[in-house]
């Protein structure tokens, strides 16, 4: 296996109308890919729609819906088959996170942060996996997080909702092997996009320095381009480094640290 050759395949995108989906979306198209774009904001999904077909002459439709909704695979795919779609690729990378100690929060919140992070994935995951095994050329992308690889207070279930999404990612690497079909999970750091919008602070980032989204997307396909791609993939050398360092210490010294580092009154450059 080689550099992955887009043209002629459809990969749905979810969370495509912003940040990483967005880009996602940018250089998929430009690398030959039709795409469908998956969000709940019509407007935004429209406008990227238009963007792309007009700089690359690609298929694009754009499909808002709403993956927190029960049995939102199934849904997606019943109405993917409905519009005649026939997808190759998958890149899951709605989702959403929350900051705060964990006594403090919503319950309903922390049941749709649950429901978007995780279930979502698993279902879309399994609503398409199959077709995309058959189609044997295609991609699947997972977006976990920097966030995966410790435990993280003040964002103690938005990490551990990443942690699911890197094991699951990683397992399905290995059952897919000889298929044809790539999957990796991307873990990017604090990234230039409207999650901290979402989170309503940058305490979440930990005092990092934010990533831009195309340098993410970039890491993920150039990961995917290898002859032999590897099951998980995170962005950028310092982010590689820092979770090559935490597997080299103990799990009190490493929750402390990350505590301080996500503390409140952070600030971010």
């Amino acid at each position: 296996m080689s550099e992955v050759d887009y043209r002629g395949q459809t990969t749905l995108i979810t969370g495509a109308s912003s940040g990483i989906g967005a880009e996602f979306a940018r250089q998929l198209a430009a690398r030959g890919s039709g795409l469908v774009l998956v969000a709940r904001r019509r407007e935004r999904l429209e406008a990227l729609a238009a963007e792309l077909v007009s700089a690359y002459g690609v298929d694009v439709v754009p499909l808002p819906f709403d993956l927190g909704r029960p049995l939102a695979g199934e849904a997606l795919a019943a109405e993917v088959g409905r519009r005649g779609l026939a997808v190759t690729g998958l890149v899951n990378n709605a989702g959403f996170g929350t900051y705060g100690p964990f006594h403090r929060e919503d319950p309903q919140r922390l049941r749709e942060e649950i429901a978007l992070d995780v279930t979502a994935v698993v279902d879309v995951s399994r609503a398409f996996i199959e077709r995309l095994r058959d189609a044997g050329r295609g991609v699947l992308v997972n977006v976990a997080s920097m966030a995966a690889y410790q435990p993280d207070p003040q964002m103690a279930v938005y990490g551990a909702t990443k942690a699911f999404v890197l094991s699951f990612t990683e397992a399905l690497w290995y059952e897919s092997r000889g298929t044809g079909l790539r999957v990796i999970a991307v873990s990017p750091g604090a990234t230039r996009t409207e999650f901290f919008d979402v989170v309503g602070t940058l305490d979440a980032a930990g005092g990092t320095r934010l990533s831009e989204p195309g340098d993410v997307v970039r890491d993920a396909l150039r990961a995917l381009d290898r002859r032999n791609p590897p099951p998980s993939v995170v962005s950028g050398r310092l982010n590689h480094a820092m979770t090559v360092a935490g597997r080299l210490v103990g799990r009190r010294q490493l929750v402390n640290a990350v505590g301080r580092m996500t503390s409140p009154t952070r600030s971010v450059g």
